[in-house]
């Protein structure tokens, strides 16, 4: 109920925004909004649009002060449903984004990238700093979901070409570590025992060695350790935001994740230095391994040979148009 109606709501805030966007421009296609917007920039009602769309996507990606549905409904809901909802949902939603800012609403730069900031230090603080109390393993990767929420907009905020690359290999790395992350804690259900608490992980590296290094690994991703995948797509984005001039951000983003590691080796204490066993004997089906295997050495190959990914991602990034970028950038 809590999604629901939340969702309800900035679902009309986004909509409205549209809709303003709609009737100033005269047009819903985006290139075409920005030569519409072009001499623009102060009028109140773009400026309110831009507002509205920024707090309607915010919902979406679990941005703070947007975010207190995620970690409810990342608990609440059935395992599988929470891994899509962390990792489908989120990229679909940053998708939209950088197609509505990057290319729709460039000209508006200067107002949503001063939005941009300001969402991407709180949610990145706030996810993490949240996340060091918890002890429901599903919460935190919900905390952690939000926090890397925040390190993405880092690559919108700086607009550029690169930023724009660097959030897209960041959203596919952290669509493997994070959904391998969830495929261990559905490992972990059995008949008698949810799985998703922290001491559910209780000597697992003896119990399930390949499990337990499945989830060494991703934990090291997720806090940004080389040679992983997570370490690469968090490189590009801290200097994506140097060259485009945002030290600040940088450091905050490097600080932040400082910060991450300590919940993401707590999870690997409990696997490697507790022997306390609960419930039943973890039992791996065969398409559960496969999603497990596919995960570890996307994790591990994009870690060491990314080069592919970030071709991929840069091409995905200039289709954007000069213009767009440009003006962005400006």
């Amino acid at each position: 109920m809590k999604y629901f109606l939340l969702g309800a709501f900035s679902l009309g805030l986004l909509l409205y925004g549209m809709s303003l966007l709609y009737g100033l421009s005269g047009t819903t296609n985006l290139r075409a909004m920005t030569a519409a917007f072009a001499g623009q920039e102060k009028d109140p009602r773009l400026v309110l649009a831009v507002i509205l769309v920024v707090a309607g996507v915010g919902f979406k990606i679990a941005a703070v002060p947007f975010h207190m549905w995620a970690p409810d409904v990342y608990e609440g809901a059935p395992t599988p449903i929470t891994a899509f909802l962390s990792v489908g949902s989120k990229a679909a939603s940053f998708a939209m984004l950088i197609r509505i800012f990057i290319e729709g609403l460039s000209t508006m730069s200067a107002d949503w990238r001063l939005l941009f900031y300001v969402l991407s230090i709180a949610t990145m603080t706030v996810g993490n700093f949240a996340a060091l109390t918890q002890s429901n393993v599903k919460r935190i990767l919900a905390y952690s979901s939000i926090a890397h929420a925040g390190y993405l907009l880092i690559g919108i905020v700086a607009g550029t070409t690169r930023g724009v690359t660097a959030t897209l290999v960041y959203l596919m790395v952290y669509s493997f570590m994070q959904l391998g992350a969830f495929a261990v804690v559905v490992l972990l259900r059995r008949a008698d025992v949810v799985g998703d608490e922290l001491k559910d992980f209780s000597g697992l590296a003896f119990r399930n060695p390949f499990g337990a290094f499945a989830m060494l690994l991703f934990m090291l991703s997720l806090g940004g350790i080389p040679p992983t995948a997570g370490f690469m797509g968090k490189f590009w984005l801290f200097s994506a935001a140097i060259d485009a001039k945002y030290y600040g951000l940088a450091v905050i983003g490097v600080l932040n994740s400082a910060v991450s590691l300590y919940y993401y080796v707590r999870i690997v204490v409990f696997m490697y230095l507790k022997r306390d066993v609960f419930g039943s004997e973890p039992t791996t089906s065969p398409t559960l391994a496969l999603a497990l295997g596919v995960a570890v050495v996307a994790t591990l190959v994009l870690g060491v040979y990314p080069r592919l990914l970030f071709e991929l991602a840069d091409a995905s990034a200039r289709t954007l148009g000069a213009v767009g970028i440009a003006a962005a950038v400006r």
